[in-house]
């Protein structure tokens, strides 16, 4: 099946929650994202139209999702602009300025068809494109439970930072950062 990768719009609000929905709804939601189901669907519709309006924007974040011709959105990322030196949005704070991958979902009937590929194809682009601030790096952070990620970041040109940190709630749990630069 042929997809158009493409940021959101700001009146995609109703389908940015419908696929976020799903997204933790997978099995591996738990170890994936950093939100529960019954947390996202409780949400009031204006929070959706303002997290899709920003990610619309494209200057702080953007939300890229793989849409089939039947319309359907069967794929979806989100890319963090963080500052050097910013207060981090998630994890440690940025040494340089960087991408930061999250959000990552494919729906279960839809993987293994080069929709991931082309959704980080098409997020990895973006980041290199920002001209303020120039993005040096782009990284994401994965729960070590999580080998289903960690092959396709793998597969994908990311490779070990050497940095993890513990789940909070469970110091003996890990995540672990990747990272992937510009190619020269």
């Amino acid at each position: 099946m042929e997809y158009l990768i493409r940021p959101v719009r700001p009146e995609d609000w109703e389908q940015v929650r419908e696929l976020r929905l799903a997204a933790l709804q997978d099995p591996l939601a738990s170890i994936a994202f950093l939100d529960s189901y019954e947390t996202a669907l409780a949400r009031p519709d204006a929070e959706w139209r303002q997290r899709t309006a920003e990610a619309a924007e494209g200057r702080h974040v953007v939300q890229l999702v793989a849409e089939g011709p039947d319309g359907r959105w069967d794929g979806t990322v989100s890319v963090l602009v963080e500052r050097a030196g910013a207060a981090p949005r998630l994890g440690k704070p940025a040494r340089v300025h960087q991408g930061h991958v999250v959000g990552v979902f494919v729906r279960a009937e839809a993987r293994g068809r080069g929709v991931a590929d082309a959704l980080f194809r098409a997020a990895l682009e973006w980041a290199w494109e920002l001209r303020e601030p120039r993005i040096e790096r782009v990284r994401l952070i994965f729960h070590a439970d999580n080998e289903r990620a960690a092959r396709m970041y793998r597969r994908i040109g990311f490779a070990p930072s050497g940095d993890t940190s513990p789940i909070p709630g469970d110091e003996q749990a890990r995540e672990y950062e990747v990272l992937r630069e510009p190619a020269v």
